[in-house]
């Protein structure tokens, strides 16, 4: 009898179910069936011996014997030559969790058929989920050149998501990265090796090209080397200038490589090769944008989106979040309003399967129920705003039960504005607790109500409690050292944040924050800028720790490095406190009229902003 095949308990096991979804992920680039498989059942090889060989195999498999089953199946497969049983081997192998059995009977499926795509596109993903992938690159090779011309650049684009599949992803992708370089050096250089005796046309080879140079920057990425995945971005668009892929892996890189954002913006102002490819731009660049918290620079992209490719139909709603962020309540109810026209449009109506398919790319995964309630909470949001709680409430209404905390949160909030504080307290306090989370997010959302309405001291003390029942919360301690710098308990605050720092020393929040506190009250200037700069290499980008540098700077007595940092972070987010800050600083070397128009500016948007408020009564200045 032959043996069992071993059930081999290794990490690779738990690779092993992903391996079929991983094989379609190709397969679907890459399809091509053998010539056997398309003419359908062969007859003529299933004599007797080989009928009765079959269901011994089958029968060895039912009864539990797995190790038989495979042994026969194999041997079947290798006198046939039949692609369906060397497909059953590899399977039963896989189903038994014997990765190496499945490895060899993949390898002799393409020795035995060569011209078998399906059969090198197994050996490689076998080898990837047995932690063997610089055995790849030879399959990869056979498998690329088997391609038909046609689906070689898909085919390529597919490979990082390939090789990501492993456990360690950063360790896979820096192993991937070594085997693409190998393989992929020849086709992103116009080159490559093509079986069959027609050519690549011109365009072919231009897409494939692209392909293989946004593929290698993917991995680069993926194994920590931005610089160099920007170049490959750089070489993609060279290829082709008018491809939508380099920039679309630019925005990926846009947090690690800002000099990226230059391929973005340069290939959004170029004539597009399809609006709806620059759309599809347009929305991930907006989407890293407001990630950046770069809100006004978003707004513009998503509003070019809507005017090019109104199939886009949640783009409309992306606007009207961004406009509420931006406390531009008229612009953002305009926005919302038309989402929901299209949205009742799309339920009445079948939708045409491109706009279908568009709406399915651009959802991020939310429900319809649930797309409807964030249109409500932030229409509430916008009327708020424009202090109109009767229409903030008929918003609220119409949110569903899902959604409990966030509508009475918002409601809390009306109540509060209208002078009623205990009532606004008592309705949050009502919600039922389910889960600790839900007792936790309580009590962040009656926190979050007495900071607006500036109750200090209540929210420093149910803070407290909090801490002593939410240990070691890093979110809650952060909190807790802001209501202490409000109620001018610096060292506490001070001690509050060294303990975030100390807990959590990759959250730039509790550096920025420390920094700017000591800058503000003109303490320890340069340890104040060292945390700031700590912050920013954290999180790179973030308009307000480019504010908090601006403001350091400021104090140093450095006017044009605090111009310079603190414009560049009001260019990227025009908020209130932002323009105070740089207002101060124009205001202070004489630059009066542009100081006044920017504090103006700051005031139309946020009239309510204490700090604002504090330097226009400081600085006198008349507006």
């Amino acid at each position: 009898m032959a043996p069992q095949l071993p059930v081999r308990r290794t990490a690779w096991i738990r690779r092993a179910a992903a391996l079929t979804a991983a094989c379609a992920a190709f397969g679907a680039a890459a399809q091509m069936a053998s010539p056997l498989a398309a003419a359908g059942a062969d007859n003529s090889r299933l004599d007797a011996s080989l009928f009765y060989q079959l269901l011994i195999g089958e029968i060895e498999l039912n009864r539990g014997d797995v190790g038989t089953g495979f042994q026969v199946l194999l041997d079947a497969a290798r006198k046939t030559r039949d692609e369906r049983l060397f497909r059953r081997a590899t399977e039963v192998a896989l189903e038994a969790r014997a990765g190496d059995q499945a490895l060899d009977a993949a390898r002799a499926w393409r020795q035995t058929l060569p011209a078998s795509i399906e059969a090198h596109r197994y050996e490689a993903q076998l080898l990837v989920a047995l932690n063997r992938v610089a055995e790849t690159a030879t399959p990869l090779r056979s498998l690329l050149a088997l391609v038909p011309n046609a689906q070689r650049a898909d085919a390529i684009a597919s490979l990082p998501g390939f090789f990501g599949r492993g456990g360690d992803r950063k360790a896979a992708s820096s192993a991937a990265a070594g085997v693409l370089e190998q393989v992929l050096a020849p086709y992103a250089e116009g080159g490559g090796e093509v079986r069959g005796s027609i050519p690549p046309t011109a365009a072919e080879q231009s897409a494939v090209a692209v392909a293989a140079w946004v593929a290698l920057g993917r991995v680069r990425a993926a194994a920590g080397d931005a610089p160099r995945a920007l170049e490959a971005a750089r070489r993609a668009k060279a290829a082709d200038p008018a491809a939508d892929a380099p920039a679309l892996l630019a925005i990926e890189l846009l947090g690690a490589e800002p000099a990226a954002e230059a391929l973005v913006t340069e290939h959004l102002a170029a004539a597009p090769a399809s609006p709806t490819g620059r759309s599809a731009v347009r929305l991930g660049y907006a989407r890293a944008l407001a990630l950046a918290q770069r809100y006004a620079d978003a707004a513009p992209q998503i509003e070019a989106v809507t005017r090019e490719s109104p199939q886009f139909v949640d783009a409309w709603l992306t606007l009207g979040a961004l406009q509420v962020e931006l406390k531009q309540p008229e612009a953002a109810e305009a926005a919302l309003r038309k989402y929901l026209s299209l949205i009742e449009a799309e339920t009445k109506d079948a939708p045409d399967p491109a706009a279908a398919a568009a709406v399915e790319a651009d959802d991020d995964a939310a429900s319809p129920s649930q797309r409807l309630a964030q249109a409500y909470l932030l229409l509430a949001q916008a009327a708020e705003q424009k202090r109109d709680f009767k229409a903030a409430e008929e918003w609220l209404s119409k949110v569903d039960s899902s959604q409990a905390l966030a509508v009475q949160s918002r409601r809390a909030s009306l109540l509060a504005q209208q002078g009623r504080l205990a009532d606004a307290r008592a309705l949050i306090r009502k919600l039922p607790e389910r889960t600790p989370d839900d007792a936790r997010a309580k009590l962040l959302a009656e926190v979050q109500l007495m900071r607006d309405q500036k109750q200090w001291p209540a929210a420093y003390e149910l803070l407290g409690q909090m801490n002593q029942r939410y240990r070691e919360d890093t979110d809650l301690l952060y909190e807790q050292a802001m209501m202490a710098e409000k109620l001018d308990r610096l060292g506490e605050m001070e001690q509050l944040l060294r303990r975030v720092i100390a807990l959590k020393p990759q959250q730039p929040q509790a550096y920025n924050a420390l920094g700017y506190s000591l800058a503000d009250r003109k303490q320890r200037l340069d340890e104040a800028r060292q945390l700031i700069n700590k912050a920013i290499e954290l999180s790179p980008g973030d308009p307000f720790l480019i504010d908090s540098l601006g403001w350091v700077e400021y104090r140093l007595g450095n006017h044009d490095e605090a111009l310079k940092w603190l414009g560049q972070a009001y260019r990227m987010r025009p908020d209130a406190e932002i323009g105070a800050h740089l207002g101060e600083v124009l205001w202070v070397v004489g630059k009066r009229d542009e100081a006044r128009r920017v504090l103006a500016e700051a005031r139309a948007r946020d009239a309510g902003n204490d700090v604002l408020k504090e330097t226009l009564a400081r600085l006198k200045v008349d507006l």
